[in-house]
């Protein structure tokens, strides 16, 4: 899991025993997804369930609500009739004001959860990216009611690919991506929730600000418009955060970014040597400078010079996560970086090829917060491996520039 915002420390829950609990996912959490992403459980615990084990006492009335509804829409929905057929959804549960008003009078926070599905078979709509307009109403009322009452709005994300986040963050105060937990998903997150485990996850993906932000959204669907049967990607070696970091385009969370409910700190980055022979070893500290245990996960990207073969700005070469740090405690990761690190593929050359130039090392929480750096140069070209070029493309796909 990986918490994405959490501010004024809303996160771990302390003394808030009493919980509303908003959203139909919060009773109806989603295990996994469908096709060969298909969770088969005899059991999903929902996160009403997973609080109360957790010792919180859950809204009965905003409980009863909701499970009657949940019940109601999925009587109507088709049956699933084959693996690959997506699970049909029901739309979020509409709110009036009083109920919400009421909730926040006889508890302390709220939470909300906001699910969404996929699977093998079908390719996710762009609409699906984006919350629908019962989502963004239930947000805003919920946020807008307990926050004229001086309390706290969390979010749950159990969702299985990045959403738009950035036109709503910033209406509530903690996010917990929670992603598709398994059928234990209410007591884990729960867990998390009540700081019994200090969550020390990263994204492995990039939550975009908005779907045309995303650089391949330009190729896709593919062509032609009406039934589209090719697609062409012209990303190129610019993809996934390397896009975003090479041509600056801002990210509403960055891969490689997840916070903790401590802090860590990053020193000594050392390199075994300043010219490239063999290998280099690389080696970091990292200190626990909160006051709760936590793990880290620290990340090498590595920046090569940019002569014949264009490169990303970085790329991820490595990762390690710490041990439970206790409180002041520190460890020194270790990490190393061969030929095949620094090799790029030459197509015209058809060989993996490390190009000569002053590569610099950089360590970090994501691939936007690097903490240390630190150079080493390459005297002369290798070439780490030479292949033969088969099933090329039959079209010209230009280089994204």
């Amino acid at each position: 899991m990986v918490l994405l915002k959490d501010n004024d420390q809303v996160l771990p829950l302390t003394n808030d025993h009493h919980i509303a609990l908003f959203g139909c996912t919060s009773y109806d959490l989603l295990a996994g997804g469908w096709g060969s992403g298909t969770v088969n459980t005899s059991f999903t615990s929902p996160l009403n369930k997973g609080l109360e084990n957790a010792g919180y006492e859950v809204d009965q009335t905003l409980q009863t609500q909701y499970e009657n509804y949940i019940a109601h829409e999925k009587a109507l929905l088709p049956k699933q009739r084959f693996i690959l057929m997506p699970p049909g959804t029901i739309p979020e549960m509409a709110m009036n004001n009083a109920d919400i008003q009421q909730a926040a009078t006889h508890n302390e926070i709220a939470i909300i959860t906001l699910g969404r599905n996929s699977g093998e078979g079908s390719d996710r709509k762009v609409s699906d990216f984006y919350l629908t307009q019962d989502e963004k109403n239930l947000l805003k009322d919920v946020s807008g009611i307990f926050h004229a009452a001086g309390k706290k709005v969390i979010v749950v994300l159990n969702i299985a690919h990045p959403v738009d986040v950035a036109s709503w963050r910033n209406e509530v105060d903690g996010i917990l991506l929670a992603w598709m937990p398994g059928q234990e998903a209410g007591n884990a997150i729960a867990e998390v929730l009540s700081g019994k485990v200090n969550p020390s996850g990263k994204l492995a993906q990039t939550f975009p600000v908005s779907y045309e932000d995303v650089p391949s959204a330009k190729y896709f669907p593919g062509t032609p418009a009406d039934h589209p049967k090719e697609v062409v990607y012209g990303e190129g070696v610019y993809v996934g955060y390397r896009y975003y970091n090479t041509f600056n385009v801002k990210t509403a969370y960055p891969f490689g970014y997840g916070l903790s409910y401590t802090h860590f700190a990053y020193s000594d980055l050392h390199l075994s040597e300043h010219q490239f022979h063999h290998q280099v070893e690389v080696t970091v500290r990292i200190t626990n400078k909160g006051n709760m245990a936590g793990k880290e996960v620290a990340e090498l990207y590595l920046s090569a010079p940019q002569k014949e073969l264009k490169k990303p700005s970085e790329e991820l070469k490595a990762f390690a996560k710490t041990t439970l740090l206790q409180p002041g405690e520190s460890e020194v990761m270790h990490f190393t970086l061969n030929g095949e690190s620094l090799a790029s593929f030459d197509t015209p050359k058809e060989s993996w090829i490390a190009e000569a130039g002053k590569y610099t090392v950089k360590i970090g929480a994501s691939c936007e917060d690097i903490r240390q750096s630190a150079s080493f140069d390459l005297a002369k070209d290798i070439v780490v491996e030479k292949v033969t070029q088969t099933m090329a493309p039959q079209v010209n796909i230009p280089p994204m520039k």
